[in-house]
């Protein structure tokens, strides 16, 4: 597919200007308020006018290169993108953050700015008042200097210098989820982002005719890069609406892609899982997505049983399955690393769970223990992907499941002021073959038949009895037990007890039933579900109340943090259970509870007798 008009332009800024010039009363933007009623759009050339008098105004207080946090609430999505674009003009390195809604969220602003090295935030009139008090409270000295850009006249905007921009100057820091450890500022170029760009026009093939719908957060990759940038890639129409608005009522989603003819949309798996269980047959009769060519679903595990369930419920109003786009992509690699063939129904493969847990893959539907993989696709242009011995950093033989490490020119630059993790994680080389440099994922997986597999992540992986246990896995095994257990909402990680490690699953209680379910109500049936599918022994047991999981802002479970707020007991738990202490300690609790008992003996003698002999064997 030949590029687009404009899309030589060096570095966004220019692509914008041109963008005005060419054709200024088009709609770039339009936002949902209560993620129904549309406000007044924002069109090219009132986002460039905007933008340039944001920068002037900047520029009389910042030099270029120093950085700027941007703190705006979900629903102030257009005043984000001006404010953004605004620092962009500048030549300010713009620092995307999400409005703190609790304690951990204001530590986390303040830990951004420390790591950018700024005390310079903008932010609406409506929530400066709030991040002052929040400020004070922690220290009173504190000394912030506040710009509110929406109080900044328009009529500057003829005043703007242009900074001396290049490709390879720092457009944005994008901060790392945190799903597995304290976020980084990883350092975006303007080369680096139209590459991104690039990448998402031909993997997604779109045109000018494109129509996008999104309701991801705009502090985050998926949302701001893959929604707003790319509509301004490609010149055409974005409609948006806040994050907390879909979670309200998902259904909103769907009656923006069906009023709008939106052809393309997506966001993690768990949002297609909220469709499933909260449209009603009433609302689908109303829907139209006959035009939604690409379901992009990313930033978390891609559940085949989502896709099967969303294809066949919605297939009345007009979806078609093989608009689902799995794509696989990550804040240091910018945002796309691989991704499928458009129109295409994903691909789907069922892997021996037991040949898993020992890093091989050995592809089988006749397998008793079967896990089901989709297919994230391959990388496009001119990044590469080698899977990887962590260990030995070889390229690991074909069938055996590695680190994923990415080549390429869309890559992030480093972490900023990071030199030793930039190190470590930009610049790998290859033991065997000095290929490199790498990026390295931290992400577990396999290439089959040239499509990528991700298995789980490399930091989250759980060791028990000598094998390797994929929480996700182990996560999914809990959430089927019970039916006040929502999909997606809770974690497994592993804590030392009397120097081993044992296994903790937490898992959030729908609200409708969390006054009349306890931990004694579902320990035998978690205990049991996990035994008999993972060979593992629970050791504690902790219902949360509803949205107390620790997540990223995209979905993801943060198990380090959720591990540690059990160990020093700040979740919000309804209920818990713990193991009581055993004497015996080399062979799993349930193991030495259940196989004496002819009835459990005939259940799970099978089972147990092939993983002794495998521990055995590798004793």
């Amino acid at each position: 597919m030949p590029p687009l008009p404009l899309q030589s332009a060096p570095t966004l800024v220019d692509l914008l200007g041109d963008r005005a010039q060419q054709q200024p009363d088009q709609t770039a933007f339009t936002f949902l308020r209560n993620g129904e009623d549309p406000a007044p759009p924002l069109t090219y050339g009132r986002l460039d006018r905007r933008a340039r008098a944001i920068a002037t105004s900047l520029q009389t207080v910042l030099a270029p290169g120093e950085r700027a946090v941007l703190v705006y609430p979900y629903e102030a999505g257009l005043e984000f993108i001006a404010a953004f674009l605004g620092c962009l003009y500048a030549g300010v390195v713009a620092v995307p953050s999400h409005p703190p809604r609790n304690r951990y969220g204001f530590a986390d602003l303040a830990a951004r700015l420390a790591a950018a090295e700024t005390t310079t935030l903008l932010t609406p009139a409506s929530l400066r008042a709030k991040l002052q008090r929040q400020f004070a409270e922690v220290d009173a000295a504190a000394n912030h200097r506040w710009i509110i850009p929406e109080q900044i006249p328009e009529a500057i905007a003829p005043d703007w210098q242009r900074p001396d921009l290049r490709e390879d100057n720092l457009a944005f820091l994008q901060f790392t989820s945190g799903s597995t450890g304290q976020p980084k500022g990883v350092m975006v170029t303007h080369q680096g982002l139209l590459h991104n760009q690039r990448v998402l026009q031909q993997a997604f093939g779109h045109t000018d005719q494109s129509i996008g719908v999104g309701w991801l957060p705009l502090f985050h990759d998926m949302g701001l890069i893959g929604n707003v940038l790319q509509a301004l890639y490609l010149g055409t129409a974005c409609v948006l609406m806040s994050p907390i608005d879909f979670i309200q009522k998902p259904v909103r989603w769907l009656q923006a892609i069906s009023r709008y003819r939106a052809t393309t949309s997506g966001g993690p798996n768990f949002a297609y899982d909220l469709l499933c269980r909260y449209v009603t047959e009433a609302q689908k009769q109303t829907l139209d997505l006959s035009t939604w060519s690409l379901a992009f679903s990313g930033a978390e595990p891609v559940r085949a049983e989502t896709l099967e369930t969303f294809a066949t419920q919605f297939a009345a109003c007009g979806f078609r399955r093989e608009a689902f786009y799995p794509c696989y992509g990550m804040a240091e690699a910018i945002l796309f690393i691989t991704g499928g063939t458009k129109a295409i129904a994903p691909t789907v493969i069922q892997v021996d769970e037991a040949a898993l847990g020992e890093n091989r893959v050995m592809v089988s539907a006749r397998s008793p223990r079967c896990r089901t993989l989709v297919s994230c696709g391959y990388p496009w242009l001119e990044s590469a992907i080698a899977i990887v011995n962590p260990d030995t950093q070889h390229r690991c033989p074909p069938q055996q499941v590695g680190e994923i490490w990415v080549a390429g020119p869309g890559l992030g630059r480093g972490y900023w002021h990071q030199p030793q993790e930039t190190e470590q994680t930009f610049q790998a080389f290859l033991a065997d073959t000095g290929d490199g440099p790498f990026l390295r994922t931290g992400d577990l997986g396999f290439i089959h038949d040239g499509e990528l597999y991700i298995t789980g992540r490399l930091r989250d992986v759980l060791v028990f009895w000598g094998f390797n246990h994929y929480p996700e896995r182990i996560e999914a095994t809990v959430q089927r037990c019970h039916p006040a257990f929502p999909v997606d909402r809770g974690a497994a990680f592993a804590i030392p007890v009397n120097g081993q490690d044992r296994l903790v699953v937490v898992q959030e209680v729908e609200r409708r039933d969390r006054h009349r379910i306890t931990a004694a109500d579902v320990v035998e049936a978690i205990r049991w579900a996990v035994f008999d599918e993972h060979f593992v022994d629970v050791y504690a047991i902790a219902l949360l109340k509803p949205g107390a999981l620790p997540k990223t802002p995209s979905g993801k479970v943060q198990r380090r943090l959720c591990r540690d707020k059990f160990l020093d007991g700040s979740l919000e738990v309804i209920d818990q259970w713990r193991s009581p202490p055993h004497s015996i300690s080399d062979i799993p609790a349930m193991v030495r509870r259940y196989l004496n008992p002819v009835v459990h003996l005939r259940r799970y003698g099978a089972t147990v007798r092939r993983r002794l002999n495998q521990w055995l064997r590798r004793a």
